[in-house]
């Protein structure tokens, strides 16, 4: 520069021109590439800790309702009635779905280092009838609303604690959309004598819309906005995966929605010793 600044037009620097040009390039989108990556996991955890306080605040809200009438009551020295029991009953109630969702959040936090992979046989009747033992049901009536049609038990290599997840969060979102929907029934149906075992989930709640249903397995994507937290339907996704089955939905809106689990085909020596009677029907 301190010489003759015709150097600058030489041969020898516009040759180097594209390579400071292509180095200064990349390097912008490079730093522009961190920030919007530290944005989205901003946006993420902010989306995150936002479903995790909604969550947890409704049904704390509800304790301390319940708590003060309780409190209120013990301060008349009146003996328990039965609204002071319902009030325990829905106490106990809303403890117990804090505890589920707690579950839920610390196994999607942990998924990405957690070994998803089958390492297991687990049979899903007896997942099935654990998880509807497990379940904080509202009341008696809400049990009620949910059957279990057994056509052909089946045991699929996986994890018992994961699959216990994916029915786990498959119920309450059925039980969800019947609440949503004012009406309906949930149907569980195990259907192991089909070349490819499947499970059903079949609830006629308020369905879901035809625009919507290529979203509903997108982390953090829920509808209504403030109806949950968007993890739970990506994570049991991504657990079917690692054990080669897959989920998809068939659904319509205000009517139904059908959950289907497909399992890969057992080995025929298990199934032929496990549903002989089933083969030779066929």
């Amino acid at each position: 520069v301190r010489g003759d600044p015709a150097y600058l037009l030489s041969r020898e620097v516009l040759q180097q021109l594209p390579v400071h040009w292509f180095t200064i390039a990349v390097l912008s989108i490079v730093k522009v590439g961190r920030h919007v990556g530290a944005q989205e996991k901003l946006a993420g955890l902010a989306a995150g800790l936002g479903s995790v306080a909604h969550e947890l605040r409704t049904p704390l809200v509800s304790v301390e309702a319940n708590v003060r009438g309780l409190q209120r009551w013990l301060q008349r020295g009146q003996p328990p009635d039965a609204a002071s029991q319902e009030a325990l009953a829905r106490i106990q109630f809303e403890v117990r779905h804090m505890h589920h969702m707690i579950d839920l959040f610390l196994l999607s936090a942990t998924a990405v280092n957690r070994k998803l992979e089958a390492i297991e046989n687990v049979a899903l009747q007896d997942s099935v009838a654990a998880v509807l033992r497990r379940y904080p049901f509202s009341s008696t009536t809400q049990r009620d609303l949910v059957k279990v049609d057994v056509r052909a038990d089946f045991t699929f290599h996986g994890q018992s604690e994961l699959c216990a997840a994916v029915l786990l969060n498959l119920l309450r979102n059925a039980l969800k959309g019947i609440q949503r929907a004012g009406k309906g029934r949930v149907r569980i149906i195990i259907d192991g004598a089909r070349p490819a075992p499947r499970l059903l989930f079949i609830d006629t709640g308020c369905g879901i819309a035809a625009s919507r249903l290529p979203l509903i397995f997108d982390r953090f994507y829920s509808y209504p906005a403030h109806n949950g937290s968007g993890i739970g339907l990506a994570l049991c996704r991504q657990i079917l995966q690692a054990w080669h089955a897959r989920i998809r939905c068939v659904s319509r809106e205000g009517a139904y929605a059908i959950f289907v689990l497909e399992f890969p085909p057992a080995p025929a020596t298990t199934r032929s010793s496990r549903f002989p009677s089933i083969r030779r029907a066929r």
